[in-house]
Formats: structure tokens, sequence, C-alpha cells
């Protein structure tokens, strides 16, 4: 199964509905500016784009989940929503937020959907990130593919099934954002597991700033 026909089935079973934004949420708003051009990559079906709107920022919604994207539409008629990849975002934007999405795929993929994302960030702009940290209890089952820097598995069973997901390791995203300022560090945020799900899930939250090429 592809990313996107695993999302699709997901939203369409009504994934996230009625579950409140991540707490990295307000962090985001706090940093930027009001009426910031704002590309949230991986809108979903709203449950963080909505406060990001209501905030005042003039946020664009991105994700490859066709089902996600007529779902959000429904729920805000007048949003600004692109089916696709990075490659169907026109332009450059004041800031760009992704939460719990640059982490599909291999270490390789993972690594060159942050580097697009990075393209599309004005100078002085803000990259605002939440991603898989290692150290998590990884769940459920699943096969190791790559533990030379972070980790990837690939799910043996549960919604992603089959596919590739990359873990993190601090080191390997402080290198990602060497030439960026960043306005809020890098910091862990760890979520234990609701029983039968076993231990916790940890992910990695940090803000950057892009430099101006005077400032590089």
């Amino acid at each position: 199964m592809s990313v996107e026909a695993s999302w699709d089935a997901e939203y369409s079973s009504g994934r996230y509905l009625g579950e409140p934004p991540v707490g990295f949420v307000r962090d985001v708003i706090d940093a930027s500016p009001r009426g910031a051009r704002t590309l949230y990559v991986g809108c979903g079906n709203g449950r963080n784009f909505v406060p990001l709107l209501e905030a005042g920022l003039d946020v664009v919604g991105l994700d490859i989940s066709r089902a996600a994207i007529d779902a959000l539409k429904a729920r805000v008629p007048d949003a600004q929503l692109v089916h696709g990849d990075l490659r169907a975002a026109q332009g450059e934007f004041d800031a760009v937020v992704g939460i719990q999405v640059f982490q599909h795929g291999t270490r390789a993929e993972a690594h060159a959907h942050i580097a697009a994302a990075q393209q599309r960030v004005r100078p002085g702009g803000l990259f605002c990130i939440r991603v898989n940290a290692v150290g998590t209890d990884v769940w459920p089952e699943h096969d190791v593919v790559e533990d030379d820097e972070g980790l990837t598995v690939r799910y043996r069973a549960g919604a992603k099934a089959g596919l590739d997901v990359h873990f993190f390791a601090e080191q390997e995203l402080e290198r990602l954002f060497a030439d960026w300022e960043p306005l809020l560090p890098l910091r862990l945020d760890v979520t234990p597991r609701t029983a039968p799900a076993p231990g916790q899930w940890s992910q990695w939250e940090a803000i950057w700033r892009q430099l101006s090429p005077d400032a590089a």
C-alpha cells in the first residue's frame, strides 16, 4: 500500500476527528507574525491546521491524501487547500510547518522531503517541525531496515503495514539545519501510549529561522 492510500484509509475511517491539536501548535503560533503566509505540509483533516488559521495565520494546507483534503474542505469551505506533495506548492512562504509528516520513508527520502520543504521558506522565514525521535518504543510489529543514523523501520502490521518510517537522531536533525538559526532549540516530547499499546512515543520539536544571504 502507498503512503497516500494508507492515509486515505485512515482519514476515511475518521482518524484524528475530535482530537485536540498537539501542544507544539502553540509554539508555532507564538513564533509566527500575525498574517504570516504559512505552508502546512500534511495538513490532514485539520486538527492542527484550524487552530493556526484561527490564530490569524494565512495558511495554505497541503496533503497527499484526497480524503483528508475533502474532509478539511467540508469543515472549512474557504480554506486554501492543495492536494499533492511539495511539488504542488507554489512560491515561498514566511513559514513552513510539518507535524509528524517528514518522517515518512527511508532516511534518504525523509532528508529529501525536509530539503524540499526548506526551499519553500523565504529568507528570514521559519521552519517548524515535529518528527519521530530515536528512543521511541517502536510498535507494532516491524523490521529495522536502517540503523546507521537515526532508525528506519518497515512496519509489518497496523495502519502503516508495508511502509518505511524514519526516527531521527538529534545530531541528524541539527546537521540538516546547520545553516539555520534555532528559535526553539530541539526538544524531546515523550508521550506515553494508551494501553494496550506499549511504552512511549518520542518526538523532536524545533523551530528554525532561515538566515538571510547576508547573515549566512
